[in-house]
């Protein structure tokens, strides 16, 4: 039996990106980065890609997992870089110059070296990671930005000798600094900057990977038109229910624990493709469990669990905080009350339960629900779809507590 004290390591990770040695699936992308983009900046061609999802469709595990490939199989030293705090260019320096410190996760070695050249950045190195002086930082970081490519092409240069072959830069969680246009202007400047070769500046080779959602890259292009015509982009669709089924089973065989079909028709069911609540729901029936068999009753609880954390990451912060009005809440819950398994609706079938001032305010409502990611227009007329089963879920839940 499994009991809370003789439980190992959760296979699931809701909260971080898939270990290597546990990713599954997107084969198909996953060729794609491999042999049009690694395989083209190993043999020393810059290639740029956009790697496009919803929230939640595992766009950051994709990048970090096709890093791990490329610095073990193509020698290229891997940079990763978010943005989620970047409002600035000086930011994105900041970011990426940590980035670069702290990179080498996959080959200690290059690590080695970088930080060894770069030695003025660094505090103390112990079994915990890396201190970074915050003040040298923030000094470098205007440089850096200004200069990323001859900056990226000395980072190259002090690891040659290790054999790296390129570098693999992914700036991720760029929602922050998308809609400023120094940055779509950045983007473009460095692109161009690399495919200008002369003797006095070699091409390097540089595999730049953004990640982000659809609304993120069409944000640049806005800014800045050209922008379009630099990034090659892979989209991350939905997994297909197989896929799903095969995550389920080998994770949980991975824990010596057995999923019934009952069970993984409900978990796959309510993951609806997207691996972040794939990941959360694994992860709730994998410590409800009590006999190392997730029946039905497991997986139907680890629903209701998963959808509240859904509720209280997204649903409270984000769409609860914007829709003020009681008369928007109010809404809500009416159309909540169809059932957790309706997925669409009508704005007719709506309008019969509402209040005239709420009729009044239904199209304000239903616009804003679609600027906040909740709901997208159907395919017929005046029908609207709710994107992630999790959060309707959470919503249907709601909606009964009040009542």
């Amino acid at each position: 039996m499994n009991t809370l004290e003789s439980k190992g390591r959760s296979p699931f990770f809701p909260d971080q990106p898939v270990p290597a040695e546990l990713f599954m699936g997107r084969a198909h992308q996953l060729e794609h980065i491999m042999t049009r983009a690694v395989g083209q900046v190993a043999a020393g061609k810059p290639v740029s890609v956009f790697l496009e999802g919803e929230y939640g469709i595992g766009k950051t595990s994709v990048a970090r997992f096709a890093q791990w490939l490329a610095e073990r199989n193509q020698n290229l030293l891997a940079i990763y870089a978010t943005l989620e705090r970047a409002e600035s260019m000086d930011d994105v320096g900041a970011a990426a110059l940590e980035a670069t410190l702290r990179s080498g996760a996959y080959n200690p070695k290059l690590g080695e070296k970088i930080r060894s050249g770069m030695a003025k950045f660094i505090g103390q190195q112990s079994l915990f990671g890396v201190t970074i002086h915050a003040d040298a930082l923030r000094r470098e970081a205007p440089n850096v930005a200004r200069g990323l490519l001859p900056f990226l092409g000395q980072t190259l240069s002090r690891v040659r000798d290790e054999g790296a072959r390129g570098i693999f830069l992914v700036l991720d969680e760029i929602n922050g600094i998308a809609g400023n246009p120094k940055f779509a202007y950045f983007l473009k400047g460095l692109v161009d900057s690399n495919a200008a070769i002369s003797l006095d500046q070699p091409t390097l080779p540089l595999l730049l990977m953004l990640c982000g959602v659809e609304q993120r890259r069409r944000q640049l292009i806005a800014q800045h038109e050209p922008v379009a015509r630099i990034f090659d982009v892979i989209t991350l669709e939905r997994m297909a229910e197989q896929e799903m089924e095969e995550f389920f089973r080998k994770a949980f065989e991975s824990a010596h624990m057995i999923v019934e079909p009952g069970a993984l028709d409900t978990l796959t069911h309510y993951t609806a493709g997207f691996p972040k609540i794939m990941h959360l729901l694994g992860n709730a029936a994998y410590w409800l469990d009590r006999d190392g068999r997730i029946d039905k009753d497991d997986a139907s609880n680890a629903v209701i669990l998963a959808a509240e954390e859904v509720g209280k990451r997204y649903v409270d912060q984000q769409v609860y905080a914007a829709l003020r009005s009681a008369d928007y809440r109010s809404i809500l819950a009416k159309i909540a009350r169809t059932g957790p398994d309706s997925m669409s609706f009508t704005k007719n079938d709506v309008l019969r339960g509402l209040t005239e001032t709420e009729k009044r305010k239904l199209n304000n409502f239903l616009q804003k629900m679609k600027r906040l990611g909740v709901l997208s227009s159907g395919e017929n007329p005046g029908e609207y779809l709710f994107n992630v089963r999790m959060v309707r879920l959470y919503i249907w839940l709601q909606s009964l507590q009040k009542r």
